[in-house]
């Protein structure tokens, strides 16, 4: 399963189309090449607009300060494996419940209705939305509806320490009987293999955010907000191993917004805006790294991003300038928020792995 051998040759390949992008530079007029990274960044920040109104972005974008810790998390000896066929069936939550005890198994709130080829779990929006309450029933909840569903149709948690599990979750989610997105997630962690994680929401309305991330010789990270087929926002970040530098060296960063690429290889030590695919020689791209904005030492928290440690100036041939946070700034803390969400997906773990861990433990 290791691709280092991939990666590499994939980033040998794509250094290769941009030397032969570099051969054919053009000037397009400077009223052009704004008007190109403009509208890339109106339709990023359309996109952005609607995306954070739904619900699902809110479902999605919920962090671990809003969350309860799972005490099984925290426990360094448990091993488990887990199938889609050991928890498999339609599970109700209980809106009359008369439990109200925080330690409490979760699946005690939940009555198993019918018998399914995937896992489902109904249960207020409410209670998801604000998981504080998950194990606290009060009469007002006896109004609630279960108008809310996760239907997995494949899982595998096969858990035995931090540094080694592999972990799949492929599910679609419901709102009011309405989809309202689909949630992919793929996780190999392991001490031979280094780390493979993916993940991706799929929402209503044809946009799709994706994250990526894979260790090894050259470690790649790629973030995606797509609309069908057209990417509206990618960052790609390659490091290589580094004795000195605990995350490795910037290799190569390349940055998308509609069909605007910047790319910067720390070899040449140049950057390079391209619009089509066509190197733009009449512009000057700046990237200028923030200190002191760094979210943690976990692996891929150092991630340098436009949202995060990364700001991007663009000089035009007229002299005049335009910079990236400027163009997308109304857009910033939404991405942010969905990139850091890509890489936790907390309703999912709190909601259908409590619910796993339950079943399995018999609790």
């Amino acid at each position: 399963m290791k691709k280092t051998g991939r990666i590499f040759l994939s980033a040998f390949l794509f250094a290769a189309i941009l030397t032969g992008c570099a051969k054919n530079e053009g000037n397009l007029d400077q009223a052009s090449l704004k008007q190109a990274i403009d509208q890339g960044a109106v339709k990023l920040n359309t996109a952005m607009n609607t995306i954070s109104a739904t619900q699902a972005y809110s479902i999605l974008t919920m962090n671990e300060g809003s969350m309860m810790k799972s005490s099984t998390a925290t426990d360094s000896i448990y091993r488990v494996y887990i199938p889609l066929e050991k928890i498999k069936g339609v599970y109700e939550y209980n809106k009359v419940s008369k439990h109200n005890n925080w330690g409490m198994s979760l699946l005690h709130f939940f009555t198993k209705t019918a018998d399914n080829s995937q896992m489902i779990v109904r249960m207020p929006l409410k209670k998801v939305t604000r998981p504080g309450n998950l194990r606290h029933y009060s009469k007002a909840d006896s109004s609630l509806t279960n108008n809310f569903s996760i239907a997995v149709s494949d899982y595998h948690n096969n858990y035995n320490s931090f540094r080694d599990y592999d972990y799949v979750l492929s599910s679609e989610i419901s709102v009011d009987n309405v989809v309202a997105g689909n949630l992919n997630i793929n996780t190999l962690i392991s001490p031979t293999l280094g780390t493979h994680y993916t993940s991706q929401y799929a929402f209503a309305g044809g946009y799709t955010a994706k994250y990526k991330y894979e260790s090894g010789d050259t470690t790649s990270s790629i973030f995606t907000i797509m609309n069908g087929a057209n990417i509206l926002y990618e960052e790609k970040l390659f490091n290589i191993k580094n004795d000195t530098a605990k995350f490795g060296r910037e290799h190569q960063y390349i940055l998308t917004i509609g069909n605007v690429q910047i790319i910067r290889n720390s070899d040449t030590k140049k950057v390079q805006i391209a619009v089509d695919g066509v190197v733009q020689p009449g512009a000057v791209v700046t990237i200028m790294d923030k200190e002191g904005d760094k979210e943690g030492d976990k692996e891929g928290d150092n991630e340098e991003s436009v949202c995060k440690k990364r700001d991007i100036q663009i000089t035009f041939e007229d002299g005049t300038v335009k910079t990236v946070s400027a163009l997308i700034g109304e857009s910033v803390n939404n991405i942010k928020t969905l990139y850091s969400s890509l890489h936790q997906v907390y309703f999912a773990a709190y909601i259908v792995d409590w619910i796993a861990y339950d079943i399995y433990y018999q609790r």
